[in-house]
């Protein structure tokens, strides 16, 4: 019998496998609830509600709130810039090395 463990990558780990699909999806998934994150955090340490930074790029409360939401998979550069600008930040992406079952 395994040892048992609370440390959540490593049960994702033992839960995936060797499944590259799977640890796709669950790669992707991350990737949106991060950012759906980061807009949360930086429009709540401008103290800015979410129809207050929607007119600050010209768009709506709604928008706003989709971007926030963990599983929305439509986040754009263009979009992030729009509020990095807005916030006086600078956007930062980079590319980090994958661990070769990405695709």
């Amino acid at each position: 019998m395994g040892r048992k463990t609370s440390d959540a990558l490593e049960i994702l780990d033992q839960v995936t496998g060797d499944d590259p699909e799977l640890r796709r999806m669950i790669a992707e998934e991350t990737l949106n609830s991060r950012i759906a994150q980061m807009i949360y955090d930086v429009r709540h340490e401008a103290g800015l509600t979410q129809a207050e930074l929607a007119r600050l790029i010209n768009t709506k409360q709604p928008v706003i709130a989709r971007l926030e939401d963990a599983d929305y998979e439509g986040h754009s550069l263009s979009m992030l810039q729009r509020i990095a600008a807005a916030l006086g930040q600078r956007l930062q992406v980079s590319f980090v090395p994958g661990t070769g079952t990405d695709g």
